[in-house]
């Protein structure tokens, strides 16, 4: 009786859960079927409201960005909204002036945070003198995958943009990247720096005295450029000013060995920079650092052709320059003028100190190792007592061919160079070798040197006891603390 109880139990208890999954299963049928016609009559309303009055469909709007979501919830889309130029009226043709499209697809983008600017490749923008101004919310992304081209006529140029072509003012947390071009098409500019160039001011008065830069950023945080190509500046490539925290990572920087003051990249009153893994060829320095500049490293770069890498010129006109904290390691110098480099003018004031230039390959450069106080960009300068101090500076595992000498120290007469070291140099005449004198110059400078030394009369060119004038130098750094 009890075993047959059992039974009955356990038959009405399989009952009762059959009934129980069928019933769950019908209301999870109903509710998905609720849920596809609500999603089919809400899809059914969208579609009536994408049309206008005359029954056409409205226009294209997926570049245009989405609502943003009430800050209130504390979070944004985790899709970025893309502005593409072509979306705000650019031809991209190279010819049409794509100027106000540009401005305004700044201004939407800039609006919303994680804003994606796109420059769509295969297409060619000529732009005008612009300022792309933040600040703009943050996560900004320029992404230059076409060809963006600065107006060819030198003429053309307002006299109010002469100092740049593209003037980035006031981002944080911006970045610049894609497989892009930035186009100076300073051609017609070079060729007034190779002539007579006040007869071209007497025959034209539409003939500027001033060279743009093809892009600037002044006052801005936490910037990356990446990937891109900038070409064929008029003058300098790419500079910052009152700048920190700038990376760029695998950029080009390209111009013709003859085009005149065409710099790679050129920092000043800027601190916090990384520049690596870049190919930089120019008519002037691939790196220029000027003052104001402290905690930069610039590592695994190609620079040629070129001036090198220049810390300089600083103190010009008695000026105040003060640069510390600088790091060059991992760099191929081909073909260039100079390798590593500081330059300062006769009487200026401030410091450099704390510089490294480490693991340098060089390559049928004319003067791989140099520090000149006496520098000099006219036929003649005047002599002048005092010096913008140099301290704390070394030349380590420099190895290479030179084509005029390896080496030239010219420090200041009154402020003597302390503490310059050379460690692990290396240097042979190139095949292009023109010098007498494979030892070079080397006056006033006090530090230590550490084999190998090649040539060996090299273990000469620093003298001891760096601790006697030291003091000298240090009475000229207060102005830099």
């Amino acid at each position: 009786m009890k075993k047959n109880y059992r039974h009955t139990s356990f038959i009405f208890l399989f009952v009762l859960l059959l009934i129980f999954a069928t019933t769950f299963s019908i209301i999870s049928v109903d509710a998905r079927k609720h849920h596809h016609n609500k999603k089919s009559k809400i899809h059914h309303k969208h579609k009536k409201q994408q049309k206008n009055g005359d029954g056409n469909k409205a226009p294209n709007c997926t570049n245009s960005p989405s609502p943003a979501p009430s800050s209130s919830h504390g979070f944004y889309p985790t899709q970025s909204p893309i502005f593409n130029i072509l979306s705000f009226g650019a031809k991209g043709d190279g010819a049409t002036d794509d100027t106000k499209a540009l401005e305004a697809a700044w201004e939407a983008a800039c609006k919303v945070q994680g804003a994606t600017l796109e420059i769509p490749t295969e297409f060619q923008f000529l732009i005008n003198p612009i300022t792309l101004q933040g600040p703009c919310m943050p996560n900004f992304v320029f992404q230059v995958d076409g060809i963006i081209l600065a107006p060819p006529k030198v003429g053309s140029w307002p006299k109010s943009s002469l100092f740049q072509w593209l003037n980035v003012k006031w981002m944080y947390n911006f970045t610049i990247q894609g497989t892009g071009t930035l186009d100076g098409q300073g051609y017609n500019w070079w060729k007034l720096s190779q002539i007579d160039y006040f007869q071209v001011m007497k025959k034209s008065k539409n003939t500027p005295d001033m060279k743009p830069t093809v892009l600037r950023f002044y006052g801005s945080y936490n910037v990356t450029i990446r990937d891109i190509k900038i070409i064929n500046s008029p003058q300098c490539h790419l500079k910052f000013d009152n700048s920190k925290g700038v990376k760029i990572n695998n950029v080009t920087i390209s111009a013709p060995e003859i085009s005149p003051n065409t710099d790679g990249i050129h920092l000043q009153n800027t601190q916090d920079v990384e520049i690596h893994h870049s190919n930089i060829g120019t008519g002037d320095d691939c790196i220029s650092i000027q003052t104001g500049c402290s905690n930069i490293h610039v590592h695994h770069l190609n620079c040629g052709p070129g001036h090198g890498i220049s810390l300089g010129g600083l103190g010009k006109d008695k000026s105040v320059a003060c640069v510390s904290d600088i790091i060059v390691d991992s760099v191929n110098f081909a073909s260039t003028m100079y390798g590593a480099r500081i330059k300062t003018w006769q009487g200026g004031v401030g410091s450099v100190k704390n510089i490294s230039f480490s693991n340098i390959q060089v390559s049928n450069v004319k003067v791989p190792i140099m520090i000149d106080q006496y520098y000099c960009d006219k036929h003649v300068c005047k002599n002048q007592t005092g010096a913008v101090a140099i301290s704390n500076v070394q030349f380590n595992q420099i190895i290479g061919t030179y084509s005029t000498k390896p080496i030239h120290l010219a420090c200041s007469n009154s402020i003597p160079c302390t503490d310059v070291d050379l460690i692990d140099i290396q240097l042979k005449p190139s095949t292009n070798y023109r010098g007498i004198n494979q030892l070079g110059l080397c006056w006033n400078s006090y530090g230590k040197s550490q084999a190998p030394l090649l040539p060996s009369s090299m273990d000469y060119c620093v003298r001891r006891g760096s601790g006697l004038v030291r003091g000298i130098s240090r009475s000229h750094e207060h102005v830099c603390l």
